[in-house]
């Protein structure tokens, strides 16, 4: 425990609310790419003023990500590289409402103020108090901004396995749990889109040879359920089916959107293999059905090498006072990423907050300069 970095922390307080507002009040969502680049650029000023090198990776569908790195001999080797994440984006799309930032005595409101910009603030002040400190040349940090984690991360994956390769260690800044979880281990996830086809007829003249598109579904429906194990960690949903045009007519087309999650390393493949043996088979004659993978992360397996990291963080955190639990969250984040790498990746370290993905979102205030501390601790001693 170093208590200038806690000094630091405690005489910026208002500095990280005001940060904190200025990003939650750029609206920047997945698809809104001048939104997130105005917040790479507000995020790029801050890291340059630290004597970061920033450089974007320019984007043209997606928001640009933003690669920040710090003063070092210009040696980029896996001995001294500590990657750090978090994301730019949130759900919320331009044209939502929910676009203000509100503080009682307690608690932030607004959108992305706890997934994730609320971390992105808890990661720029803890580099802040470290450099303070005099303690930033101890590694190269390599911090990406990226744009798009909120639909899977499709153009800034590459980006992060690559830096992940040449890192000794990786933190990600997601919010933490409301007792104080950070992150040893996430499942994993694959969602597809399932279609259906059939031929189109009358209902009334419709025999038991029907080749209709909703009742192949159906059969595939329970064949996905089934797939269900949770002894295993494994988690199948159809949550979303569409098909037909009306009571009177065999449906010729029928869809569905399927969620997977499962624990542990390579079970993504086995699943896939199990989805396109239901989806080849053929229960309804003349039907025929496809699949598309919308999205995919690998498990985040809480590893020994991850745990013992834990260990590391927990007796700083309790030097400092401040409440740590191990958790294996159920949602996905980049850490996947980085884990599919061979990585030891630590999640969850921004502040403590819920409500996510909701209009009633919000942080804790104590915990922004609380996780800050922590963090600004654990780049210096770990």
């Amino acid at each position: 425990m170093i208590p200038a970095i806690t000094s630091y922390i405690n005489d910026h307080k208002q500095e990280m609310f005001d940060l904190l507002k200025k990003l939650v009040c750029l609206q920047s969502g997945s698809r809104n790419k001048p939104g997130i680049d105005r917040v790479s650029q507000r995020i790029a000023l801050e890291m340059e003023t630290m004597g970061f090198s920033c450089e974007f990776q320019k984007e043209t569908k997606y928001g640009n990500h933003l690669i920040a790195r710090s003063p070092h001999d210009g040696q980029d080797t896996k001995d001294n590289q500590i990657l750090i994440t978090g994301h730019m984006d949130t759900v919320f799309p331009a044209d939502t409402t929910f676009n203000y930032y509100a503080e009682d005595e307690t608690r932030c409101f607004g959108p992305g103020v706890a997934d994730m910009k609320g971390g992105l603030v808890v990661g720029i002040f803890a580099l802040k108090a470290l450099i303070h400190i005099h303690g930033i040349n101890k590694n190269q940090i390599t911090f990406i901004f990226n744009s798009d984690e909120e639909i899977g991360s499709p153009s800034s994956r590459g980006l992060i396995q690559r830096e992940a390769q040449k890192s000794r260690l990786a933190y990600v800044l997601e919010a933490g749990g409301l007792s104080g979880e950070i992150v040893t281990g996430r499942k994993g996830n694959m969602s597809i889109r399932l279609g259906v086809e059939g031929e189109a007829g009358h209902a009334a003249f419709a025999g038991k040879d029907k080749a209709s598109a909703i009742l192949e579904l159906a059969h595939k429906t329970i064949a996905i359920e089934l797939l269900n194990d949770p002894e295993r960690g494994i988690s199948a949903n159809v949550g979303t089916i569409e098909g037909g045009l009306g009571s009177n007519t065999i449906a010729q087309h029928a869809k569905a959107a399927i969620d997977f999650r499962y624990v542990n390393d390579g079970e993504d493949e086995i699943l896939k293999t199990k989805i396109e043996k239901i989806v080849s088979s053929q229960t309804i004659p003349r039907t025929r059905s496809r699949m598309t993978i919308d999205s995919h992360r690998p498990a985040m397996p809480q590893t020994d090498a991850n745990k013992n990291l834990f260990k590391k963080i927990k007796r700083l955190s309790d030097e400092l006072g401040i409440q740590v639990a191990p958790e294996l969250r159920q949602g996905v984040s980049d850490a996947n990423l980085i884990a599919k790498e061979g990585v030891p990746v630590i999640d969850g370290l921004g502040p403590i907050g819920a409500k996510d993905h909701s209009e009633d979102e919000y942080i804790e205030k104590t915990s922004l300069h609380e996780r800050a501390v922590l963090f600004a601790n654990m780049l210096a001693c770990i």
